[in-house]
């Protein structure tokens, strides 16, 4: 992959292919087959072809005899090289497990058939390689083969036996692999991109090339993402151009071999065990919770692990559950959803110990004794694919961009029948009646404390609730019978009653009624037992109107004025107001001025105003 300067044709696009990565013990024959395959040299490094070992990944490609377009990841064999090997075994589906006839099933066979069970791969065929060299043993490796695969989803693979220096069986290999590949599951080119990275280089007038299996999601020239997964904080990138088998092109779909040149980044910023990702659409896990799979219980695996996921390799530590379930808290947080798989590596010994499926990638805190042993329970009745409903209900709430984010839904998936989509969030309905009896207890029992309580603020509210229920704050408002009103949840106040002030209301409200903008003095309130308080209460109850200077009238007042003042000569003047309203002008004047802010009337000059039509 060169990344030349050539340009690609503007709608150039790289149609969906297919990747297999090689498996097996090392000079079984792995690299051998994959050259006798293409004609190209999967072998990178000079070191690699001297000493005829593979040490790291190898790439090539070819055309089977469909026309489909096939690409290859071969993998080292020796056991020093697993942590390279597993970095290519892990984000390719299809797998080609090789066996040598004249050794047979040797340790890092098994060594990669645990890591091939760990990682859930269930497509894939056996190759028995060096045939000419023990044509009598071919039948026996093939049985052991099938044997020590029973137990993984290789254990219906075809098994086809070839010579790669004699030529012998090849044919047959590439029509097996060619059924193979068409029985794989189809890619998903709408998916979420996430590119492990398993190489990074530079290439003169080009700059930082990172390639990587694209097995979902689309790729596409100037699209902007991030590279993360290395501890560091998220770095914004663009795709400044984008090969794949040499060729280049303006967008890039799974299945197939990508070779990205970056724009935002330099030297020793990006890496194998990275990933692409699409800035905001994946949560950055730390601690998962999962269930094995495959190899040791559990409660048997060290507490210190090495997680291998995608291209990653990241130290964790174990804290088990039972024996099938356990958390996993990862030296640095990685983008995981639900249903990934995780090998387990024992990082003293290199063995692989086994496998396990992701099932929260966002578990709760665990902080009080037995909380261990309740989760453990819970992820027991969890299904593979996690449980939508027990994450909302858990929670109360939960945006829905959130639970696409660690791979519980998708943009088509329905509510459960006990959750409600509240505009973005869903609500767990149980719980959300509880919010809303206690959103009304709470409000009732302020009101019996004191009627003039003004309400409960919002923060309250929150405070009591929980900071989910804010973001639907106005619909439990409503659903429990009550209103909002200058920053309160309080009793509707449809003409409330206001306890020990209600009588003196109620005869100011009679003087109002019988001369509208006669505003009693200080002293005549005081006289109705109506201090600050009790006229804060009415005007919340919006029994009264309170203006500049101590003026109190009725909510109606502003009306009956605008009424009169209409049918004086326009503009008219304060003097001429206060006569038409037959009051003095401590009442006349914070009137006007109110009508003024609300639009009702409009002032032209110091003197003279007009009512607003």
């Amino acid at each position: 992959m060169t990344l030349s300067s050539r340009a690609a044709s503007p709608t150039s696009l790289r149609s969906c292919t297919h990747v297999v990565a090689t498996a097996g013990h090392v000079d079984h024959g792995k690299s051998t087959l994959v050259r006798a395959l293409t004609g190209m040299e999967p072998d990178r490094w000079e070191e690699e072809r001297r000493r005829g070992l593979t040490i790291d990944l190898g790439f090539a490609w070819t055309t089977l005899p469909s026309g489909r377009e096939v690409s290859f990841v071969d993998v080292p064999g020796h056991g020093r090289f697993i942590r390279n090997a597993l970095a290519g075994l892990a984000t390719v589906p299809v797998v080609c497990f090789v066996v040598a006839a004249d050794e047979g099933w040797s340790a890092q066979s098994s060594d990669h058939r645990d890591a091939v069970a760990a990682l859930g791969i269930r497509h894939g065929l056996i190759v028995v390689t060096k045939a000419d060299r023990a044509p009598d043993l071919i039948e026996a490796t093939i049985a052991r083969a099938h044997s020590e695969l029973a137990h993984t989803g290789l254990r219906d693979a075809p098994a086809v036996a070839v010579s790669a220096v004699q030529g012998t069986g090849l044919d047959r290999l590439r029509q097996v692999l060619d059924d193979v590949l068409a029985k794989a599951p189809a890619p998903d080119a709408n998916g979420r991109l996430r590119l492990w990275i398993d190489r990074s280089f530079s290439v003169s007038g080009a700059g930082r090339v990172v390639t990587g299996t694209l097995v979902a999601g689309t790729l596409t020239k100037g699209d902007r993402l991030a590279v993360v997964g290395d501890g560091q904080e998220l770095r914004e990138v663009v795709v400044r151009g984008l090969e794949s088998r040499d060729k280049p092109a303006d967008a890039l779909l799974p299945m197939c071999r990508a070779a990205v040149n970056l724009r935002g980044v330099s030297v020793g910023d990006v890496g194998r065990g990275q990933a692409l990702i699409a800035p905001g659409a994946w949560l950055m896990a730390t601690d998962v919770d999962v269930r094995r799979i495959g190899g040791a219980a559990l409660d048997e695996v060290p507490a210190q692990l090495t997680v291998h996921v995608g291209t990653a390799a990241v130290p964790a530590r174990l804290r088990c559950f039972d024996a099938e379930h356990a958390r996993i808290t990862l030296d640095w947080p990685l983008p995981l959803i639900v249903g990934d798989r995780l090998l387990l590596r024992d990082p003293a010994s290199r063995l692989v110990l086994g496998g396990v499926g992701v099932l929260d990638p966002d578990p709760p805190q665990l902080r009080r004794r037995g909380e261990g042993t309740r989760r453990g329970v819970a992820l027991a009745a969890m299904p593979p694919e996690g449980d939508v409903l027990a994450k909302v209900a858990s929670r109360g709430a939960v945006e829905v961009e959130d639970l696409r984010r660690i791979g519980l839904t998708s943009s088509d998936t329905a509510p459960p029948p006990e959750v409600r989509d509240f505009g973005g969030w869903w609500v767990h309905l149980p719980t959300y009646e509880e919010w809303r009896r206690k959103l009304r207890a709470l409000v009732e029992n302020d009101a019996q404390r004191d009627q003039l309580t003004p309400g409960v603020s919002q923060g309250a509210v929150r405070d009591a609730l929980g900071t989910p229920a804010a973001h639907f704050m106005d619909q439990l408002v409503a659903d429990a019978g009550l209103e909002q009103y200058k920053g309160y949840v309080r009793l509707p106040r449809v003409r409330a009653d206001l306890g020990r002030a209600e009588a003196g209301v109620a005869k100011l409200e009679a003087r109002l009624l019988a001369d509208p903008f006669l505003a009693p003095k200080v002293g005549d309130l005081a006289d109705l037992g109506l201090g600050v308080r009790e006229l804060a209460a009415a005007e919340r109850a919006r029994r009264v109107l309170r203006l500049q200077g101590g003026v109190v009238l009725l909510p109606s007042a502003p009306t009956l004025a605008i009424q009169t003042l209409a049918q004086l000569p326009q503009p008219f003047t304060t003097s001429q107001a206060r006569q038409a309203l037959g009051t003095s002008r401590r009442v006349a004047i914070p009137l006007l001025e109110h009508l003024d802010r609300r639009g009702l009337t409009r002032r032209i000059d110091d003197e003279h105003r007009e009512v607003v039509r």
